[in-house]
């Protein structure tokens, strides 16, 4: 209930503040002389496209941006500590965790949502904020009990759908066979 009253006053707001911007640009464009009105209606149009350009150029970029550094940062990290080498022996070890991962040996990864380590990444960073992210790489670097790795699991095929569980098995697997 408290969510749906947060929800409710944001989008109030949110309508308020647009009812003033706009009333306030209605006021300038008519406060502006006959001939000038046009040339400052061209002025503000071309702002406003401006500002709608850089708004979807980082709509766009900047989770690309995120998602490569973090996968630099992982990367790096796991190779410069071993870990990489760890991880390898455990799934070995493990016969549940490799058998998962085989799912994604024989995967025409062509009609997968995503091919790469840094597009999964992006998906990731859409799907689970950072701090999740980040959870889960500490758990897996101080090692998971049988009951924390199924309830990892479950979180991840609650959040992804069955493809993109597919390709990340693909990845998995592309990954370990290296």
């Amino acid at each position: 209930m408290a969510g749906n009253n947060t929800e409710m006053t944001k989008s109030i707001l949110e309508g308020a503040f647009s009812m003033c911007t706009i009333t306030i640009v209605y006021s300038i464009i008519n406060s502006v002389e006959g001939g000038n009105r046009l040339k400052f209606l061209k002025i503000l149009f071309g702002f406003i496209v401006v500002i709608g350009i850089i708004g979807l150029a980082a709509y766009y970029f900047v989770p690309k941006l995120i998602a490569d550094q973090v996968m630099e940062k992982v990367t790096v990290e796991l190779e410069d500590s071993g870990q990489l080498e760890n991880i390898k022996q455990e799934i070995k070890k493990d016969p549940q965790l490799q058998a998962f991962i085989e799912e994604g040996k024989n995967v025409d990864s062509s009609q997968l949502p995503f091919q790469t380590k840094e597009e999964a990444t992006r998906v990731l960073l859409k799907k689970f904020n950072i701090s999740e992210l980040q959870e889960i790489q500490a758990k897996a670097k101080d090692g998971m009990s049988a009951e924390e790795k199924q309830a990892l699991y479950d979180q991840f095929e609650s959040k992804l759908t069955e493809e993109e569980m597919l390709a990340l098995k693909a990845l998995a697997y592309k990954e370990l066979s290296k």
